[in-house]
């Protein structure tokens, strides 16, 4: 495929649905009434997001559609407040760093049960497939007093596709192809009658990829295992969710998502071609809500998740971890504005079946929490206090109080403080010391620390907002403090191998300030927002190997992102445009090797055939920037991608 084909592609694509518009009879473009955004992330419970106490965004169904080509965590990373890294493709190690916090601080779920992985803490992204989710649901900001550990830098909610109430059996498919010879697929059906409501979704994909690896990295010295080759993937998943009201304001409900991918990626030490990773995120929950009175709800859930990673090169590991989820909340309103959550939760994980063997493969946590929501005259208010007690750390105590105030029925100003923390993982408290070969030269993993302390934060944020039906303005302020940072430390660097471990730091602090803008006239809506971030280590240690030194910055996070963005709509036609800039960043700790800035640009198309079927094309990087995200890795050039919906 020569290189300018994918800009032909393009250009053809987004001027096709001009001349389709003529025969269009219909008129899709007429407003339709929808009912605002339910999220339930914010505060555990259900509510409107004009509601939420808290810097809270919705990814819903017309932004995962305009995306039907991207990895789950290119979505995400379009979000205000974002930064992701990514190993050289969608199918590679990828790393969400929320509010400039590290990737282990940001806590995801899959239908509210966390899926951070007990091993490293990693979660498995490339197992994640976006046309499985009816949207996704994202709160900045420290949130352990609602879910315990990793909320340091906020959680991302992924919400998958549900069936409806007393509706007949509703069905849609996709099928796309695009740039890397990647070819997506995905269909489902849902529905309700009688008291039943029922989903089901499954999708597949292949590609054959880029190059993951570049010849050097950006102090110029060669990569020794640079390989020219293709680094493609396969995957599929399968999504479910089966209910039964069986009373009035009774449900038991089933969910089950099972995600797989077998990537290919490439290694910067060795020149190994057949290395290839398989990926597995599964997870599964039983509930039943139930309505006792008026005033009493109460929601008891059992939930399961499995994260599996196969490592196979020429030296291949096995992590495999399993979490089991108890929790039973009761919510008690008394009248309207006023609501109070009860919450007991349990937690088990257990590593399985892993070929590194760990000194202790278990850990249990037991939780109690109390959550206020309330609201007096213009004063809306959430509190909430969260004790978690961890096998082997003791009880670890969070709170957290938010204050929003509605100047007047547009603007409003508000001020929030809350703790968190992040408990080590198996990797950080167990990994064993092991010899490995990388082309015939010995060297040494880490060695865990039995000795760490928790992660411990401090968010303290303030926000001014002014919201209308069609104008969105808002600027928040934060300070993160987070104490006994986990850094990897090298103890003693030895002729053909260096030897290390975590430890904690003394600490770091995290300044930033987020300006969202957004508006809608007519058929047209612009789109803003620009993040500032000053996220500094305060060790008061000088720089040695791998450690930071006081005042630098934490690596991977640029200090500023922007992005632009409009919409515009001609009657069956929507057209997009996006701009988003990323300025320099550290690929190290000690701030020795520096990433320069970069800008991109993406295009969007959408057009409505009739009510069923319709097509949308993407084109991102239409510059074909050539931009780094990890030091010696390549990311995408310019690449399109066309898909074809259907919907009954």
């Amino acid at each position: 495929m020569s290189a300018s084909f994918p800009r032909r592609l393009a250009a053809v694509c987004c001027l096709f649905p001009l001349a389709a518009t003529a025969q269009h009879t219909t008129a899709p473009g007429t407003a339709v009434p929808t009912l605002g955004d339910i999220v339930v992330t914010a505060s555990r419970s259900p509510e409107s997001l004009a509601d939420v106490v808290g810097d809270v965004t919705v990814i819903g169904q017309d932004q995962l559609t305009e995306a039907r080509g991207d990895s789950m965590v290119e979505i995400i990373g379009r979000a205000p407040g974002v930064q992701f890294t990514s190993n050289g493709g969608p199918q590679t190690v990828t790393s969400l760093f929320l509010r400039g916090a590290n990737s282990a601080h940001t806590l995801v779920l899959i239908d509210g049960m966390r899926i951070n992985g007990s091993t490293a803490g990693s979660i498995h992204f490339p197992a994640l497939d976006p046309t499985m989710v009816e949207r996704i649901e994202i709160l900045r900001g420290a949130a352990s007093s609602l879910y315990g550990s990793d909320a340091i830098g906020g959680v991302v909610n992924i919400i998958t596709k549900k069936g409806g109430q007393d509706r007949p059996l509703s069905a849609w498919a996709n099928v796309g192809y695009g740039t890397y010879e990647t070819a997506k697929s995905s269909l489902g059906l849902s529905g309700a009658a009688q008291g039943w409501d029922y989903s089901l979704s499954t999708s597949a994909a292949s590609s054959k990829g880029f190059d993951a690896l570049r010849r050097r990295k950006a102090n110029n010295n060669a990569i020794a295992g640079y390989y020219p080759d293709k680094d493609g993937y396969r995957s599929h998943a399968v999504s479910g969710t089966l209910g039964y009201r069986w009373a009035e304001g009774h449900r038991i409900g089933l969910t089950a998502y099972n995600g797989y991918t077998d990537g290919d990626y490439d290694n910067e030490y060795t020149p190994y071609p057949n290395t290839h990773a398989i990926y597995r995120q599964q997870a599964y929950s039983l509930t039943s809500t139930d309505t006792i009175t008026d005033w009493w709800e109460s929601d008891l859930r059992f939930g399961l998740t499995k994260d599996n990673n196969d490592n196979r090169s020429d030296s291949s590991s096995v992590f495999n971890s399993l979490k089991r989820h108890y929790s039973w909340t009761n919510t008690f309103k008394p009248n309207a504005n006023h609501r109070i959550s009860v919450l007991l939760e349990r937690q088990e994980e257990r590593v399985q079946a892993s070929t590194t063997r760990y000194a202790q493969d278990a850990r249990d946590t037991n939780a109690a929490a109390l959550i206020y929501k309330g609201r007096i005259r213009r004063l809306h208010t959430q509190a909430s206090v969260r004790n978690d007690n961890i096998s082997g750390y003791g009880n670890q105590p969070t709170g957290s109080l938010g204050l929003d105030f509605d100047l007047t029925d547009a603007w409003q100003i508000g001020i929030a403080g809350n703790t968190g923390f992040h408990a080590p993982t198996f990797n950080d408290l167990y990994y064993p010391f092991e010899l490995y070969t990388w082309g015939g030269i010995p060297t040494g993993s880490y060695t865990g620390n039995p000795g760490l302390k928790p992660e411990k934060s401090r968010n303290i944020e303030a926000h001014i907002q002014y919201r209308t039906d069609d104008t969105l303005l808002r600027a928040a302020i934060y300070q993160n403090r987070i104490r006994n940072l986990i850094i990897y430390d090298v103890t003693e660097p030895v002729p053909f191998f260096t030897e290390g471990t975590m430890r904690n730091l003394d600490a770091a602090t995290i300044h930033g300030v987020t300006l969202t803008a957004e508006h809608t006239f007519g058929n047209t809506t612009l789109r803003a927002s620009a993040d500032l971030l000053n996220p500094r280590n305060e060790d008061p240690q000088l720089a040695k190997g791998f450690t930071p030194a006081e005042g630098s910055t934490l690596p991977y996070r640029a200090r500023q992102v922007f992005h632009l963005g409009a919409e515009h709509r001609i009657q069956a036609l929507k057209l997009g445009a996006e701009y988003q800039y990323t300025g320099n960043r550290y690929a190290d700790a000690a701030n020795r090797t520096r990433l320069g800035g970069y800008s991109l640009v993406n295009l969007t198309a959408a057009y409505d055939f009739s009510k069923s079927l319709g097509v949308q094309v993407r084109w991102n990087n239409v510059l074909d920037k050539d931009y780094v995200l990890v030091d010696g890795y390549n990311t995408p050039g310019s690449n399109v991608f066309v898909n074809l919906s259907w919907r009954m």
